[in-house]
């Protein structure tokens, strides 16, 4: 039997990605003709998933590493980007999915007016960041576990729902909607799962990623962590089951945000 790809056998094991694509899965159908800009695919892990909704995709990254790194999955239209202007004409994407994106960018608003402006009339962002605030205490563990934001590659915390909004708008882009997701159960064991990749385990990165290094990024690596990720695995439904602790939070906000967002003819930047 042809052993699953590595990037696929992280995802069987995930918290949040699932919680992201359960989130997607509600609203993503895309017909054969939409065309969609895939924007900061990583390995491909969420991309591929997507992909197999339907619809024309192009996936793009900052790093070159990645994109090779994704071929044994997404096979085609992969293409990497700077993080300055995007390589498309105007008006040429009926949707643009960005997850875990926007926080790695040094100028997340000119990404945001890069996405505006090759949106068609009437197409749809869907992005996922990291929510942040004054009452988000599982960030304060970071520093005190020894972990930085340049672990996760992140050039800020995060982002409140009101200034992810503003950004938004500022844009020229209509606000929709958003939903919170990765609640505190979660995104905790999600911090000590990176804790202990990092620290336990020894993982040094070979190269800075824009994604930063809190999990396995190549094959290679992968392959030199079987045997943790193996007793993980053993360990993953009593993990998964704990995070169901979430369900009695539900009057919490969530560790993430994914926003829907709308170009709109008359929201013309000034």
């Amino acid at each position: 039997m042809t052993e699953r790809p590595w990037q696929l056998q992280l995802l069987r094991r995930s918290l949040k990605k699932k919680e992201k694509l359960k989130l997607l899965d509600k609203v993503l159908t895309p017909t054969a003709e939409t065309l969609i800009l895939d924007l900061g695919c990583a390995q491909g892990i969420l991309s591929f998933a997507l992909r197999m909704k339907g619809g024309r995709w192009i996936s793009t990254d900052l790093d070159a590493l990645n994109l090779k790194t994704s071929q044994n999955l997404l096979h085609d239209n992969l293409l990497q980007t700077g993080p300055g202007a995007l390589p498309f004409k105007d008006n040429s994407f009926d949707l643009i999915i960005s997850l875990d994106y926007l926080e790695h960018l040094d100028d997340d608003d000119l990404c945001l007016r890069e996405i505006r402006r090759v949106l068609k009339n009437k197409g749809e962002l869907i992005c996922a960041v990291p929510q942040t605030g004054r009452c988000f205490l599982i960030h304060k563990l970071r520093p005190l576990l020894g972990i930085s934001l340049d672990d996760y590659g992140h050039k800020r915390e995060g982002y409140t729902l009101g200034g992810i909004k503003q950004k938004i708008q500022t844009s020229g882009l209509h606000y929709i909607r958003h939903k919170n997701f990765s609640r505190s159960v979660t995104e905790l064991i999600e911090l000590l799962l990176n804790v202990l990749y990092m620290k336990i385990f020894k993982s040094k990165r070979e190269k800075d990623l824009r994604d930063g290094h809190i999990r396995p990024s190549t094959p290679d690596e992968f392959a030199s962590k079987k045997k943790a990720f193996r007793l993980y695995a053993f360990f993953y439904p009593l993990v998964w089951l704990i995070t169901r602790l979430d369900k009695a939070l539900f009057f919490l906000k969530g560790y993430a945000l994914m926003v829907w967002a709308k170009k709109e003819e008359s929201k013309e930047i000034t």
